[in-house]
């Protein structure tokens, strides 16, 4: 099995890498926009919204909690889930700082 070498990086750049890892599928981005529009936690609502099995949702869950985007219990019927806006904060601060390096350094090119 391939190690990966993750390590070998920069440590802003294996952080950013880990961050678009845990959004980089489309189900996880639409259950952050979903949690985006509610002032308060949901319960329960995200599998009903969603064009995938409950098990299915419950997964994308889980990877969005162990990476910090969102908080609270995400086991069984009565699931509670809120954004962390600190965690929204850091993608946006690094995306922000990729962006800015990938098109300064294209005026650069031919």
């Amino acid at each position: 099995m391939a190690r990966s070498k993750a390590h070998l990086f920069k440590s802003d750049e294996a952080r950013l890498a880990e961050l678009a890892k845990a959004i980089s599928h489309p189900a996880r981005i639409a259950v952050l926009k979903k949690l985006s529009k509610q002032t308060e936690c949901v319960c329960g609502e995200i599998v009903d919204v969603m064009p995938l099995a409950q098990a299915t949702v419950s997964q994308h869950l889980k990877e969005l909690k162990l990476a910090g985007f969102i908080s609270g219990d995400i086991e069984g019927p009565k699931s509670c889930y809120c954004l962390n806006p600190g965690k929204i904060e850091e993608l946006a601060g690094r995306l922000t700082d990729l962006v800015a390096t990938l098109r300064k350094n294209q005026e650069q090119c031919c």
